[in-house]
């Protein structure tokens, strides 16, 4: 009786084998029972009736328990006349399992869900259906969470650029607090109302938290969230980049003189010609016949070389054998293209003809060094300098040299990097990083500084405080799972039980 030992409070009178099932005879024990009126212990029986459940499978069987259950009388005068015995842990009101399988099913559900947990658990002797399965996912009750001290804010897709939700998470501990059906500010501040005790809040540069928290909670602290300021520094440290690209990209690579870059320069003439004569930039657009945001990204650059882009090449097959076709091109100036094939073929070249010819002809052989993209080299200046290889530090430094701009957004990159690090200071030292920028000849950095000027209370809270919101990331990133595991056929409310049961 060891494998039924989670019937013990029954009395088992018969296990009969019969073949594809167990079956289990089983009764409740000759002893009073409380009424669940008025808790009066009583063991006058009135009548008998018989439960059919499954239990737990036995030897990849399912087992089948039929309990014989009494009807008693209830001796308090007034109160119900009969009632069933229950049998707490054991068995559960209007329940067609036992206890212990309700609990082995839930452990499958909360981590699969419907169809997947059904399937699972017909392998294991469950049969369950799939909505069978979802209902005893939502009939686990979620765990009670107090309202937290630093409250975690974020958003998700539930259907991407259309419909999105807000999870809120405690910051410190990043147990999951609530999840709200969309982010407009309306809804987190009937929330904030609801649920006293915030004192911070960690976010994005959402505009609605911002306002939500700010109507709500007067008194809290908003703190941004690093990874976001880091991220959109990056993309301005890229535009920057892309906008310098004649400057460090200028050794080693053809001449910039085809017909888009002489289009970029007579563009960036007619632009700028008609800025002086007073003409604004929604008229420009419409003169010249061009979008209102290139006339922006004319107008804010100085000179036109700082438009045009170097070329921008993928690696290819040839670039492992590019040393030896240098080497032989040197020797031998008029060697042919298909003696250079013949030759690379036997180091183990796979690629065909046409390829290596368009890399000869692009002037990729003769440079001194691989044509490096913009987002290449901006990777390079936002990754920390011992995280670079000897080659690279070295080709980021000749190439931050090219300019004086250039070497100043290097140096800019590394004092904002150690600003991410929260200290007592960080605030003052952002201004000065701030006066500093603005001091230089960077427009698209200058749009950043304009940022974090908007949001500046937030922005010093993160530089000073350890909070942030990386928790909330991380459980975004898990309801990502979940949503690809229901494949967009749940709605809101079992996906905010499965985030909520973690």
């Amino acid at each position: 009786m060891t494998v039924f030992s989670g019937l013990l409070p029954l009395v088992i009178d018969d296990v009969t084998d019969e073949g594809e099932r167990i079956l289990v005879r089983a009764r409740t024990p000759q002893r009073p029972v409380a009424c669940p009126g008025c808790r009066a212990l009583s063991g006058r029986v009135h009548g008998y009736h018989q439960r059919t459940l499954a239990d737990v499978p036995v030897d990849a069987r399912p087992v089948v328990l039929r309990v014989r259950i009494r009807r008693l009388v209830c001796p308090t005068r007034g109160c119900r006349r009969t009632f069933r015995e229950q049998l707490p842990g054991v068995l559960s009101r209007y329940q067609r399992r036992t206890c212990r399988l309700v609990s082995q099913v839930g452990v499958v559900v909360r981590q699969l869900a419907g169809r997947v947990g059904a399937r699972v658990l017909s392998a294991l002797a469950v049969v369950v259906s799939r909505h069978t399965a979802l209902r005893a996912l939502l009939r686990i009750p979620l765990p009670e969470r107090r309202v937290p001290r630093v409250l975690g804010v974020d958003d998700f897709a539930l259907c991407r650029r259309r419909r999105y939700a807000t999870i809120l998470i405690d910051a410190v501990t990043r147990q999951r607090v609530d999840v709200l059906p969309d982010r407009k500010a309306a809804t987190l501040e009937e929330w904030l109302r609801e649920h006293p005790g915030v004192e911070v809040v960690c976010r994005d540069s959402s505009g609605a938290y911002a306002e939500a928290v700010r109507r709500a909670l007067p008194q809290a602290v908003q703190v941004a969230d690093r990874w976001h300021l880091w991220h959109n520094l990056a993309e301005a440290v890229r535009k920057e980049v892309t906008a310098h690209s004649t400057c460090w990209a200028a050794a080693g690579l053809p001449p910039q003189d085809g017909i888009r870059a002489v289009t970029t320069r007579q563009r960036w003439q007619q632009v700028h010609d008609l800025l002086d004569k007073g003409v604004g930039l929604l008229e420009c657009a419409r003169r010249l016949n061009i979008g209102l945001n290139t006339v922006k990204r004319y107008a804010r650059i100085s000179e036109p070389q700082r438009l045009i882009r170097a070329p921008q090449y993928r690696p290819t097959l040839v670039d492992p054998y590019r040393d030896h076709l240098r080497r032989r091109r040197q020797q031998d100036p008029a060697v042919g293209a298909t003696q250079l094939l013949a030759e690379i073929r036997e180091l183990g070249y796979t690629g065909s003809l046409n390829l290596l010819y368009r890399y000869i002809t692009q002037g990729r052989v003769e440079a001194d060094r691989p044509a490096l993209s913009p987002r290449r080299l901006t990777r390079y200046l936002l990754t920390a300098p011992d995280q670079l290889t000897e080659h690279q530090r070295t080709l980021v430094d000749a190439l931050t040299r090219a300019c004086p701009q250039m070497t100043a957004l290097a140096g800019f990159i590394g004092s904002f990097a150690a600003l991410l690090t929260p200290a007592d200071g960080n605030d003052d030292h952002l201004t000065e990083w701030i006066t500093e920028v603005k001091a230089t000849d960077l427009p698209h950095l200058h749009t950043f500084t304009r940022g974090l000027g908007l949001d500046r209370d937030a922005v010093n809270a993160a530089l000073t405080y350890p909070f942030h919101n990386g928790g909330t990331e991380g459980v975004n990133t898990k309801t990502k799972l979940i949503k690809r595991q229901m494949y967009g056929r749940a709605g809101f409310t079992l996906l905010r039980h499965r985030i909520l049961l973690g």
